[in-house]
């Protein structure tokens, strides 16, 4: 299995934001910590997607571009990709060019993002939400096949004997979806035998098994191999050396968080209790001491039928330090037990 982080290039926790200063420490940081990540064994490195003043992600492929340039093995990877509020076409240059720099080590997850600041930043209408991830990623499926395109659409003008360049190192640039929980995204990716990246930042991990089932099934019917059906894991956790020590490092800025976007959003404020139970046996985060964290991975692997991939998402205003420290935990002790088992 592979075993990875993903980032939201999370600003200072020692920066009010607007300080250009403090901002070009946090993105330096992010750029060793995933060269450090490199050289700890880990397989892959994300970045995300936002248009929040918190996140310093607007532009990933340019974050990557910089950790490419310092990396040798580790695949690097979007964490997502707002296709909805992209070009499909500067997306596929952006990310060849990425590939072509990293001497072919990049790849994309596309998805519609959680997020919705992007719409009104770009002139997009909410309620095409769907209609523009549909159509951009039919566009960037032709591209990723096509040197030469021919393609029309109600989003962008036509594209008529158009050549998009550059072409990618890989022959194939690899493109998976991201999906949060709407069983029709589950059913596309299937179908289109594109490999899936599920975001599980609640509940009980267990509880997805029949989207994946489904996900596994639709692409089954449209005649696509298991192989070519991977399932990848997207979850919140923090490792350090004992439990106690990884729950009272990531919990407050966790807390902190959540409870912020879920007042945006109209929900509860996040409670210890809550956040105890979540970090259950059953329950989605994945925080604790490097021998539970690998048998959490492997029963979420078992309940979900098999997955490939595993990324810790670890932005909880966690310093930089500590960070370095559970990347080092995640490549010597995790990964080993995890693929020692699997």
């Amino acid at each position: 299995m592979e075993i990875g982080i993903d980032s939201f290039a999370s600003a200072s926790v020692d920066s009010n934001f607007e300080s250009g200063k403090n901002n070009s420490k946090s993105l330096n940081q992010l750029i060793q910590r995933i060269e450090f990540a490199d050289k700890m064994g880990l397989d892959v490195f994300g970045i995300g997607e936002h248009y929040r003043k918190e996140f310093l992600d607007s532009a990933p492929s340019l974050i990557l571009a910089a950790a490419a340039a310092r990396t040798k093995k580790i695949i690097l990877t979007s964490a997502v990709t707002v296709l909805s509020a992209a070009d499909p076409v500067r997306v596929f240059q952006n990310f060849a060019t990425l590939d072509l720099i990293s001497q072919g080590r990049a790849e994309m997850v596309v998805g519609r993002g959680s997020f919705t600041e992007s719409f009104p930043l770009f002139g997009l209408n909410l309620h095409d939400y769907d209609d523009l991830f549909t159509e951009k990623l039919d566009l960037l499926l032709n591209i990723q096949k096509n040197e030469v395109v021919n393609w029309s659409g109600n989003f962008r003008p036509p594209l008529k004997n158009q050549a998009i360049y550059p072409r990618p190192f890989q022959e194939k640039l690899p493109i998976w979806i991201g999906v949060g929980g709407t069983p029709a995204s589950f059913a596309r990716a299937g179908k289109l035998g594109l490999p899936l990246m599920v975001a599980i930042i609640g509940g009980d991990t267990h509880r997805f098994r029949p989207l994946i089932d489904l996900y596994r099934e639709a692409g089954r019917k449209a005649g696509h191999s298991p192989e070519q059906l991977k399932v990848g894991l997207h979850s919140l956790g923090f490792v350090a050396k004992k439990s106690e020590e990884a729950v009272n490092s990531y919990y407050p800025g966790y807390a902190a968080m959540f409870t912020k976007i879920g007042k945006e959003r109209g929900f509860a404020p996040v409670t210890k209790v809550g956040f105890d139970a979540q970090n259950g046996k059953l329950g989605a985060l994945v925080v604790g001491e490097p021998e539970e964290v690998a048998q959490k991975i492997i029963r979420h692997s078992e309940a979900l039928g098999g997955i490939t991939r595993f990324t810790f998402q670890m932005d909880a205003g966690l310093p930089h330090e500590k960070l370095m420290e559970a990347i080092a935990l995640i490549g010597t002790k995790v990964s080993p037990l995890v693929n020692s088992k699997v």
